[in-house]
């Protein structure tokens, strides 16, 4: 195999930085990545593809071509589809870790819970810190340092951080994390940890840490790495052209996220606008996000504002990396769900803990709060808007050794110790496998799996 790397395209990926909100379009970003005459984010923006559009054949070929190739950057699931991200000046100073590659997954037993005929998990938990977060923080560090900054930050519940003091790591920065005091699973936080991150506990919640974090680049010499960042975006978008080329370009006819700070499912809805206006697609398919009762600030805004204001709250579920409750990409988010013909739904924490027991029994695990994929695919499917032929593709987008305390109160029977019924609980149970102790014998080992064999067959 080669270690060239294969040009997709002749069309240069110069880019500019346009606001959502009022339109105005610059070739710089203040460090807080918001417009300067109306106050709104910013989008990245390719102005050479109105002149000059990409062939999308040539694309798709030489985008295949580079699977060949052992160049790093034809090795990252993000800069093999660079031909559509911001352009280098040279490519070998990208940071990467060979992020994104990550599997799609048949789901036989979901779809059959779920009364769909085709479930696929597109599970972004697969990457190399075990979250989606690494596709768009390659991009995004790789700026930064591109840029001349020595410090780079973020605000996080958990999978942020790990992923930024990586990739900060490896790009040899120093990476300073703010989050929120005992609300984001140890796990997360000890990746951070061992990468090296100056980590920073605030006695405030996720949307504290990000405004004192907003407050501080602007006084600082430090580079955010929040999805705020359009350079964090612009690599998360990688997730959806991955996907369609996983499905042959035929798209799917819904792929449901779930939605935190909103940043990954707006990324998704302008990589599945952009592949259309290119023609790598011939259809859009419903980009729907779902979210937790406790931390529903998007379902609220659509409902009781018609998506014209934003309803803020004070978050709260055990599904800690959508615990958010002022999400700064909602404007965004709206626009890309409105775009595509999407729903915006919510789950409660026995569904969300019920779902991620059922992908479990795939044998493919996932946090908590990718579970409310599959949980709002229920929902979706009752009300109807997913129809029972249609196919559908979950995005999982942190692994499940992400929160492995949720799982070991779930399966001991310790998540939920009040205010759930007998029906929920009956439910929940039939899904929990508890550990077993038993005496060190045969006897006692061979009466358990007897009585394993007796439950399997009732079921």
């Amino acid at each position: 195999m080669s270690s060239h790397s294969t040009p997709a395209s002749d069309t240069p990926t110069d880019f500019c930085f346009r606001c959502i909100g009022c339109g105005d379009v610059g070739h710089a970003a203040s460090q807080d990545f918001r417009c300067s005459p109306c106050g709104d984010l910013l989008e990245i923006v390719y102005p050479g593809w109105k002149n000059a559009k990409p062939d999308a054949q040539k694309l798709k070929s030489g985008w295949a071509q580079r699977r060949l190739s052992n160049s790093a950057l034809d090795l990252s699931g993000v800069w093999r589809f660079r031909d559509l991200l911001p352009a280098l000046a040279d490519e070998s100073n990208a940071i990467t870790l060979h992020e994104g590659n990550t599997p799609l997954y048949e789901l036989p037993r979901c779809a059959k819970i779920s009364g769909v005929p085709k479930l696929f998990a597109k599970h972004q938990g697969m990457n190399p810190t075990g979250s989606f977060k690494d596709t768009g923080m390659t991009v995004a560090a790789t700026f930064a340092r591109r840029a001349g900054f020595r410090w780079v930050a973020c605000a996080s519940t958990g999978n942020t951080s790990a992923s930024m003091a990586a990739y900060a790591a490896r790009g040899n920065m120093r990476s300073l994390v703010l989050v929120p005091e005992g609300k984001i699973s140890w796990s997360k936080l000890s990746q951070s940890l061992d990468y090296g991150a100056v980590t920073c506990q605030l006695r405030t919640d996720f949307d504290g840490c990000l405004r004192l974090l907003q407050e501080l680049v602007k006084q600082a010499p430090v580079y955010q790495l929040n999805s705020i960042n359009p350079f964090r975006l612009e690599g998360q978008k990688t997730l959806a052209i991955e996907l369609l080329e996983q499905l042959d370009w035929q798209p799917p006819d819904h792929i449901i996220v779930p939605g935190g700070n909103l940043g990954n499912s707006s990324a998704i809805g302008k990589a599945l606008l952009e592949m259309r206006d290119l023609g790598l697609i011939s259809r859009l398919p419903k980009l729907s996000v779902i979210q937790a009762e406790g931390a529903n600030a998007l379902v609220r805004t659509m409902r009781e504002t018609g998506g014209k204001r934003l309803i803020s709250l004070q978050p709260e579920t055990r599904a800690t990396a959508i615990r958010i409750g002022n999400p700064a990409s909602w404007k965004k988010a709206i626009h890309v769900i409105e775009a595509t013909g999407g729903a915006c739904e919510q789950v409660s924490e026995i569904e969300i803990a019920q779902a991620k027991a059922e992908i479990g029994a795939e044998g493919i695990g996932c946090e908590p709060a990718s579970a409310v994929t599959l949980a709002g695919l229920k929902r979706l499917v009752a009300q109807k808007f997913v129809k029972p032929d249609e196919v559908v593709v979950l995005v999982l987008t942190g692994n499940l050794l992400k929160d492995p305390d949720y799982t070991i109160e779930f399966h001991r029977g310790d998540l939920f110790k009040s205010g759930i019924g007998e029906p929920a609980q009956r439910a929940l149970n039939s899904l929990r496998r508890p550990p077993i102790v038993l005496d060190a014998t045969l006897d006692a080992v061979i009466r358990t799996l007897e009585q394993a064999d007796t439950v399997t067959s009732e079921s």
